[in-house]
């Protein structure tokens, strides 16, 4: 144990100290901060954030209320009553249209909104004058409380306020399960994902992919370059194949913690920084809502599947005799972790379909397929145990496997084994 202890904490300080490691973690850094800050970035070169709007810096938007005056101030009433912070109207019955704009000019403004009749109809044509863009966000509700207005406008007293009320509500179309062992409300929520916690699945799908193949090509890789350089002959001598394959399994996981541990650290230190907050309100999404669940078997699933892929890579390693070989030699594997990543990926918006049930309980593919469905909420607990049963066990089963032939393979030169070869060889040793 000792030994193996030694094998471990050599392997992580050898890796982190190189300096592809430090590059890539650095490079890595930098890409995840300039992408989460690329709205901010636009702004800031676009001379701020004129027409984005923003609860700490909405947008003015004066009213020329001349000939509409009763349209202007039922527009003004609606957007305040609603709280919408992205936006304002400055109304001043004072100012014409040339004063407007001239607000517009010195900055006093970011646009303005005018109402022009329109022949033959009783519902003015509004038209926003701005030096710049304004944001799609900011239209839309504008967009949605001159709809209101309209209607009011156009049936005065002909209708009560309940009914406009029921004409102005968009119509939500509710799935119903006619699985009579689900409940109404189960089956009205099944399937659902809100916003963040859609996000924070689709990051994990993706860590768990990127770091099972860096970490897994990163342990063949080794393992093929002490064979090649005759140096597994001389460890094997001093410490037993078992304590080096999984003293190098688990010091390189050692490694790859420590990256996402940094990344995580980057993610959450730009997620809360003031203008991206401010991003996530404008989605109607708050840190607060996420699935402490997804995160929890995520990082459960993540350390199961990082480990029974690891123990293959180790043992494909294993055989190969040169770095020339192994990437030809690890592609079974490859692919097997790109059908996981790509059921899940591609499955993420349908979790209740029949594939992703079935890949729930394969466990080359269940750690990001029973991700998906507990993200979703559509995974029970007897599923996700037992997922989680299936995967413990293929993890010692190839846990096992992966040992022998590892004993057996460090030490075959040349040619790459037959299975034939390798059958005979491992029959030969006990684990």
């Amino acid at each position: 144990m000792n030994k193996m202890g030694t094998i471990i904490g050599f392997t992580f300080k050898n890796k982190v100290k190189t300096k592809s490691f430090m590059v890539t973690t650095i490079v890595l850094a930098l890409l995840i901060t300039i992408g989460l800050n690329i709205p901010y970035f636009i702004t800031l070169f676009n001379g701020g954030p004129i027409g984005g709007g923003s609860s700490t810096n909405p947008v003015k938007i004066g009213l020329l209320s001349t000939g509409q005056t009763e349209v202007a101030e039922k527009l003004e009433t609606y957007s305040s009553a609603q709280g919408n912070e992205a936006y304002h109207f400055v109304s001043d019955a004072s100012k014409d249209e040339a004063a407007l704009k001239a607000d517009v000019e010195s900055e006093l403004l970011d646009g303005y909104l005018k109402f022009e009749p329109v022949a033959g109809q009783d519902f003015p044509q509004p038209v926003l004058y701005s030096s710049e863009d304004i944001s799609p966000q900011v239209i839309a509700p504008i967009e949605a409380a001159l709809q209101i207005v309209k209607l009011d406008v156009v049936v005065k007293d002909t209708l009560t306020a309940e009914q406009k009320q029921l004409i102005s509500t968009p119509v939500k179309l509710t799935e119903q399960s006619l699985d009579s062992s689900q409940s109404g409300a189960a089956a009205e929520s099944e399937g659902t994902m809100s916003g963040i916690n859609y996000i924070v699945v689709y990051l994990l799908i993706i860590l768990l992919f990127t770091s099972t193949m860096m970490t897994g090509n990163m342990i063949a890789s080794e393992i093929t370059a002490e064979k090649s350089s005759r140096i597994m002959e001389i460890l094997i001598t001093s410490v037993s194949p078992l304590s080096q394959m999984f003293g190098k399994i688990i010091g390189i996981f050692m490694v790859g913690l420590l990256q996402i541990g940094i990344f995580g650290a980057v993610v959450a230190g730009n997620m809360l920084l003031p203008h991206n907050r401010d991003v996530l309100s404008d989605f109607n999404m708050n840190l607060s809502d996420v699935n402490v669940a997804v995160i929890v078997y995520g990082l459960i699933f993540y350390i199961l599947g990082y480990f029974l892929y690891a123990v293959m890579f180790a043992a494909i390693g294993s055989m190969v005799s040169r770095t020339e070989e192994l990437g030809q030699a690890v592609l079974p594997i490859t692919m097997l972790s790109l059908v996981s990543f790509y059921i899940a990926i591609f499955s993420i918006a349908t979790p209740n379909i029949l594939l992703l049930k079935v890949a729930s309980f394969i466990p080359f593919t269940s750690p990001t397929a029973i991700l998906v469905r507990i993200g979703a909420g559509v995974a029970p607990t007897w599923q996700i145990w037992t997922s989680l049963a299936i995967l413990v066990v293929s993890i010692m089963i190839f846990g096992w496997l992966a040992a022998k032939i590892y004993r057996t393979g460090v030490l075959m030169y040349g040619k790459r084994p037959t299975f034939k070869e390798l059958f005979k060889a491992m029959k030969a040793y006990k684990i």
